[in-house]
């Protein structure tokens, strides 16, 4: 069976939408397709009306490019008001075998959270992190031990429910099931992570167009989080400020002229603009640059305290994503703010090679990564959808241009 899923990404800037089939570990790219948001402030949907033509405009260019319905997706959440509580749950092993099963563990960490979330909360994410089997403390591997209880403690994510509730709602009225969902930065870290960080403290930051969302790792548990209310349109409203010109402009000043850091950049190279008033403007990379790279500075250094508040730990990595992760210069800023400890995330898969990307690409690997854990197997489409997929994909190739909320609703219920 094809392991077929769609993420969605429903930003303040863009709606990113992807299709990606799980390839020994990877994700291999079927669909992308990128359009400008409208109706969201901060991460959450403010305007239904404004962002359902959108969204529609969104799932009929990737279905174009498939040749097939999209009719369920994964979905990223913000992750404002996030709580982490530490459970602990039990469950009796009742087969005859007294064999501990994968289902003898779900009950397990179901039972932690049984009775333990407000009713007005959602899981976003529940991890294990020890099992007791009978007396028998931190069992790394219990499935396949004889035994007749299992406990685990579990570490539990939730956030408010109507972070979820307007997305979910939103994209069933334009005939799209929400099967599961989660936070952005644990797709980050999905599609960032390596060797060591899975041993390791680290953060992970976003700079997202009206957020920053700052996150802290624990051997690839999500330990801590904060959402910052600036990001890259802060940088737009300075230049609009400082020289008097619109958004639409502001907004190609900083992707065409300005770079993350002064070193290099020319005060010769100028673009002419035309100012609110309607006077001629010219304005110089040097001019540009000074003061985008003075608030992603202000950004960063925001960031840095807000990792030291998160944490008591050692930080051993600091990886960044977000677009604005790739203006030019970046590095250079970057490597002044933190040292040689922070990274700028390097997206790879054929297709989705920008970081706005990263996201949603790792929302597929973590929610294939939970179907293995689970001993399941699930796709988008059925057999006779992904035949006619692979058909159609020979005749139009492509070209590069809680989790367990859900999970417990979708297993215990089948």
């Amino acid at each position: 069976m094809r392991h077929i899923l769609a993420g969605i990404d429903i930003g303040s800037e863009w709606i990113k939408l992807v299709v990606g089939e799980s390839v020994r570990g990877g994700v291999h790219i079927l669909g992308v397709s990128c359009v400008p948001s409208g109706g969201v402030k901060r991460g959450f949907i403010i305007d239904p009306n404004a962002i359902l033509p959108k969204l529609q405009e969104a799932f009929q260019k990737c279905e174009n490019m498939l040749g097939l319905k999209i009719r369920k997706v994964i979905a990223t959440v913000p992750s404002d008001g996030i709580e982490f509580l530490m459970n602990e749950g039990m469950s009796t092993i009742t087969n005859e075998s007294h064999i501990i099963e994968r289902v003898d563990i779900i009950r397990a960490m179901q039972a932690s959270t049984y009775n333990k979330i407000d009713e007005d909360k959602e899981i976003v994410s529940i991890t294990p992190i020890s099992y007791q089997v009978d007396e028998e403390k931190n069992v790394k591997k219990p499935l396949g031990m004889e035994a007749n209880t299992i406990k685990v403690k579990t570490l539990v994510a939730t956030i408010p429910r109507k972070n979820v509730f307007t997305i979910v709602k939103c994209l069933e009225k334009i005939g799209v099931e929400v099967i599961d969902y989660t936070l952005g930065s644990i797709g980050d870290y999905n599609e960032i992570e390596s060797p060591m960080m899975k041993d390791v403290v680290g953060s992970i930051i976003n700079i997202g167009y009206q957020t920053t969302t700052v996150s802290v790792f624990n051997k690839g548990l999500l330990t801590n989080t904060i959402t910052l209310p600036v990001g890259s349109s802060s940088v737009e409203h300075d230049l609009a400020y400082m020289f008097h010109v619109n958004k639409k402009d502001a907004k190609n000043i900083k992707n065409d002229l300005a770079s993350a850091h002064k070193r290099g950049v020319s005060s010769t190279h100028k673009i002419e603009y035309t100012t609110k008033e309607g006077e001629s403007v010219t304005i110089s990379e040097y001019e540009a640059t000074e003061i985008a790279s003075s608030r992603l500075e202000e950004i960063l250094k925001n960031a840095k305290k807000e990792i030291n508040l998160l944490t008591k730990k050692e930080i051993h990595y600091i990886m960044i994503t977000g677009g604005v992760s790739e203006m030019s210069n970046f590095s250079i800023l970057l490597e002044e703010v933190f040292g040689h400890h922070a990274k700028i995330a390097n997206m790879k898969e054929l297709g989705v090679r920008s970081n706005i990307y990263s996201s949603v690409v790792g929302l597929l690997k973590y929610y294939e990564e939970k179907m293995k854990d689970l001993n399941k197997e699930f796709s988008i489409f059925n057999e006779e959808e992904t035949e006619e997929l692979s058909s159609v994909s020979k005749k139009f190739p492509f070209e590069e241009h809680s989790i367990l909320g859900k999970l417990f609703g979708y297993f215990f219920d089948n």
